[in-house]
């Protein structure tokens, strides 16, 4: 396994495709103005130690130095082992709705965009805490196991979508009773389930599946995304909208907030709930939240002992580099045997 430290050198690595249409273009021009000299078998009867293979090998010497040095700035780093070590946090699920009426604008940029961005921000203020993620509609549906991994959780994040799930609806007690199954019930690590949402609640029991999942020492907190006033459900072609939700009457329709559920929902697990609208109020009661909750230390299991391998880059092209001060551009005896690009006259 590997990683590349300093990624943004990478784009050095276009300066070689120029530099070799460059050596190119000097070449054509070097044998164009030899023709306009004089007969071209004369030319090179009068300079016969003039190699032309050498010129191609001090440059190739060259591009190979250079790209190596690239390389020692980009730094690769090769993994060694997988090792087990001791961290002390919490572990917290994010359920999150992707139901349609999630797709509502009244809190830009929608109401789903709206929850990840919040996720995101609240993933980037932890520490050494493992986290999961749930999708819920009409169902809930797991999309990231527990794990230490904040970068693949922001991938998987960032791909949500309300075609996750195929039966429409919120089913807020399903993401309840699946978010539970994601902690380890023989530990004693806390155990905590943000929930995002605007609270239309589509079944029934959510309050009580919150108040089986407290038995087990899951807190809940809820975020609700929305505004009472509400909006419509855009539904959207290459995105643009072409038209709205309607309902079975053909009128169109209009999802609001609804905070009661949600509130009534964190409050069977002592938890609470913050309006979402504005994101740096989520972050601060998240934060809060977390220093009162008891950490805990688990362990984890990670890839350590990245090297550094810019040593090796540096080596090669500083190699290289120093072979090319030896290599003069007259012929040598045996380029002149191998007869490489028909250099005898």
């Amino acid at each position: 396994m590997y990683e590349l430290e300093e990624k943004g050198y990478l784009y050095l690595l276009f300066i070689i495709p120029i530099l070799v249409v460059v050596f190119l273009y000097v070449q054509y021009w070097k044998r164009k103005k030899q023709r306009e000299f004089g007969d071209i078998e004369l030319v090179r009867k009068l300079s016969p130690e003039k190699s032309i293979f050498k010129p191609v090998l001090k440059f190739s010497i060259v591009l190979l130095a250079l790209i190596a040095l690239i390389f020692g700035l980009i730094n690769p780093k090769m993994g060694t082992k997988m090792e087990t070590v001791k961290r002390e946090g919490i572990d917290i699920v994010f359920a999150i709705d992707v139901s349609k009426s999630m797709l509502a604008e009244d809190v830009a940029p929608s109401r789903l965009d709206k929850s990840k961005q919040i996720v995101s921000q609240i993933i980037n203020q932890l520490g050494n805490d493992r986290i999961g993620i749930v999708a819920y509609a009409g169902s809930a549906f797991p999309v990231l196991p527990i794990t230490t991994d904040y970068g693949v959780a922001k991938m998987f994040l960032q791909s949500m979508n309300t075609t996750m799930v195929s039966s429409q609806g919120t089913s807020l007690d399903d993401a309840i009773k699946l978010s539970a199954t994601f902690f380890d019930k023989g530990n004693k690590i806390s155990k905590l389930l943000i929930m995002i949402s605007d609270g239309e609640d589509h079944s029934e029991g959510a309050a009580d599946a919150a108040a089986e999942a407290n038995k087990t020492g899951m807190k809940i907190i809820t975020i609700g995304i929305g505004t009472e006033k509400g909006g419509p459900i855009p539904l959207k072609r290459n995105g643009i909208v072409e038209s709205f939700q309607r309902d079975n009457n053909n009128e169109v329709v209009t999802t609001k907030l609804n905070p009661e559920s949600l509130t009534a929902i964190a409050k069977a697990t002592k938890g609470g709930y913050v309006n979402g609208n504005n994101t740096k109020e989520v972050l601060e009661y998240i934060k809060k939240a977390l220093e009162n909750i008891e950490k805990t230390e688990f362990e984890a299991t990670q890839m350590a002992n990245f090297q550094s391998q810019f040593q090796w880059f540096l080596g090669i092209a500083f190699a290289l580099l120093f072979l090319d001060i030896f290599l003069l551009e007259r012929t040598t005896n045996w380029i002149k045997k191998l007869n490489l690009f028909n250099e005898k006259g």
